[in-house]
């Protein structure tokens, strides 16, 4: 018993890490998207998802589609596997012998799994999110040219930060080195984690939701004999969980990429944290502005999930193990 308890949180990290690489090659696309749509401002350079992703296509080729994506494919690995481990763990933790987890207690695990991943999730959001929305603040800044002329900032950068109109050229091709590097010779290792309280606001409520929500579901599938669900079933109840909890806490998401967005276009707010972010675009784009992205980041997390309880399923990290024993 004691072996396979030691096997156990080594396999889980190959399932996490394996779920989050396959999970965001597939939809990467579409993350990218939600990025630029939750970062436009009044009348942005898009009018939705399609064509968000054609005019990214259509400017910056077919792997414009994936800035950003080898920051998120190196760092996705660690993040998913301690996320997922990290609630397996704590339901192990809180569970009484020979009696099911309680709701209560599946919230508390799942708040635990968010709280541990913000370790990975707030530096690799922050440095993804430079490099996906670079495009946008280039179009938006043609954009802004064409007119009569560039609009007046409604706010001024905070110190240290730079002003989209400084350098276009910056924009055009950041790098996730040179993004981090110059983070920490200037802020230190703070401003890796920028936006770390957004996130935590972001990815705590999540797994509170999604955990919890996903054990009931796939609890539905399964059989009195067997021991788990179909994959089919876990694949869809990871699908299911995973889209209601993404749009439930949307609102959140668009103010966490806000605040963790360096450089703002021409005649974009800046803010001066979550509480700010949240006055600001409340006045000046209205409640339905916090639910930008809502379907992009369903049509994201869905399959992410899904892929990540199939591949827990199949138990990838488990035969791995089992190989080299």
């Amino acid at each position: 018993m004691r072996d396979k308890k030691m096997i156990s949180l080594p396999a889980k990290l190959i399932n996490g890490g394996i779920a989050g690489l396959v999970g965001v090659t597939c939809v990467f696309p579409i993350d990218l998207a939600k990025t630029r749509l939750q970062n436009q401002q009044g009348q942005g350079v898009y009018t939705g998802m399609r064509d968000c992703l054609v005019k990214t296509i259509r400017s910056e080729g077919f792997f414009g589609m994936y800035r950003g994506a080898a920051v998120n494919l190196t760092l996705v690995t660690p993040e998913k596997a301690i996320k997922l481990a990290a609630n397996d763990f704590f339901r192990q933790l809180l569970a009484q012998d020979g009696k099911e987890l309680t709701l209560v207690r599946e919230m508390i695990a799942g708040c635990g799994a968010g709280t541990c991943q913000v370790v990975v999730t707030s530096p690799m959001e922050m440095l993804k999110i430079q490099l996906q929305d670079a495009g946008r603040l280039a179009a938006h800044q043609q954009k802004a040219l064409r007119q009569d002329g560039p609009a007046a900032p409604t706010s001024h950068p905070p110190p240290g930060q730079p002003n989209a109109a400084e350098s276009t050229a910056a924009s055009k091709r950041p790098s996730a080195t040179l993004i981090a590097r110059e983070l920490l010779q200037t802020q230190g290792l703070a401003g890796l984690y920028k936006g770390l309280g957004a996130t935590l606001l972001r990815d705590v409520p999540f797994s509170i939701i999604y955990f919890p929500l996903f054990a009931n579901i796939n609890k539905l599938g399964q059989k009195p004999q067997a021991e788990k669900a179909s994959f089919l079933h876990s694949f869809m109840s990871g699908c299911v969980a995973g889209s209601v909890a993404a749009v439930a806490v949307t609102p959140l998401d668009v103010l966490k990429t806000r605040v963790q967005t360096l450089k703002k276009g021409l005649g974009e707010d800046t803010y001066n944290g979550i509480v700010d972010c949240a006055r600001k675009v409340w006045i000046h784009e209205g409640p339905a502005a916090f639910m930008k992205g809502a379907g992009c980041r369903a049509l994201v997390i869905a399959p992410l999930f899904g892929i990540a309880q199939g591949v827990y399923f199949i138990g990838i990290g488990e035969y791995i193990l089992g190989f080299f024993h």
